[in-house]
């Protein structure tokens, strides 16, 4: 990860992965301490061929990045154990947003369900609301972000920035 040299803050999208719905949370690491930038869903149509959502996954995750302008990104992986029919659509979302942050040359990384919810809440065990409730209180926000996808990209992009270690200059 390249940190320009004097400028200790990192901004972060986190990912909840989905071919209906793909939820994404931006937030900025600087010196220890997290501020929330935004948060959403990209949603596609289950009308549509699957080819044409995963475009506009694409698309959208692409138009985030030249918005926003990240140096990192992380992402819930693939965590399926009774519904493995839904784990195919997912993981060809997944492929469009891995190459949407490989194409603007941002690193992303990806964390298990379990790792997030560690980070985030301290206990691996934690229920979907506790997670989201902490993720309210570790960037200040008067609500739970909604919808529950967003919330649990925020949650990704928490764990990244508590992933990243000290400050770095890479030539």
């Amino acid at each position: 990860m390249r940190r320009v040299a004097g400028d200790p803050a990192l901004r972060i999208i986190g990912i909840d992965p989905g071919l209906a719905s793909v939820g994404y949370g931006v937030i900025e690491s600087r010196r220890g301490s997290l501020a929330y930038l935004c948060h959403g869903c990209v949603t596609t149509r289950s009308g549509d061929e699957t080819g044409a959502r995963l475009l506009a996954i694409f698309a959208a995750v692409a138009d985030l990045i030249e918005a926003w302008e990240p140096q990192a990104a992380s992402m819930e992986s693939l965590y399926f154990w009774k519904n493995v029919s839904s784990a195919l659509p997912v993981a060809e979302a997944k492929g469009v947003i891995r190459l949407a942050f490989a194409r603007a040359a941002v690193p992303l990384v990806e964390f298990s369900p379990t790792a997030i919810k560690q980070a985030v809440s301290g206990s691996a065990r934690s229920e979907k609301a506790q997670v989201q409730e902490m993720v309210r209180l570790i960037l200040g926000l008067e609500l739970v972000p909604r919808p529950d996808h967003a919330a649990d990209a925020l949650a990704a992009a928490i764990c990244r920035a508590n992933h990243e270690g000290p400050l770095v200059k890479f030539s």
